[in-house]
């Protein structure tokens, strides 16, 4: 029975990632706090996680039509290049170092998507 909270919060998260809404964050912070997973194993699996969630949300967004193909084309390597940099960076620096500033990222990140949506429902 050890397995269905992990299990529910991957099927919940998925569905989140696949929405675009950011569920892979969620569940980094849900393995870590929660789970007591460490940080780099939940990084490892948050990584190994995102591959079949992105690849069958930009299936289904294919199919649904949402793709602008010259922005991929242009966007593609630009983000191809900065995710690996930032990926031989990490493996230099001490993850603890990550977490702060990781937090402040997720912090803002989550004003400015309340604010957005404040400023949708007027």
């Amino acid at each position: 029975m050890n397995f269905l909270l992990p299990l529910a919060v991957g099927f919940g998260t998925g569905i989140l990632s696949a929405w675009g809404v950011g569920g892979g964050t969620l569940l980094l912070l849900i393995m870590t706090l929660f789970l007591g997973v460490d940080q780099v194993t939940a990084q490892g699996i948050n990584l190994l996680y995102f591959l079949p969630t992105a690849g069958i949300g930009l299936l289904f967004h294919r199919k649904n039509g949402l793709l602008d193909k010259q922005v991929i084309r242009s966007a593609a390597p630009w983000g191809i290049a900065a995710a690996a940099a930032g990926a031989l960076l990490a493996t230099a620096v001490d993850t603890a170092m990550l977490r702060k500033p990781f937090g402040v990222y997720l912090l803002i990140a989550g004003v400015i998507t309340l604010w957005q949506s404040k400023g949708q429902k007027k």
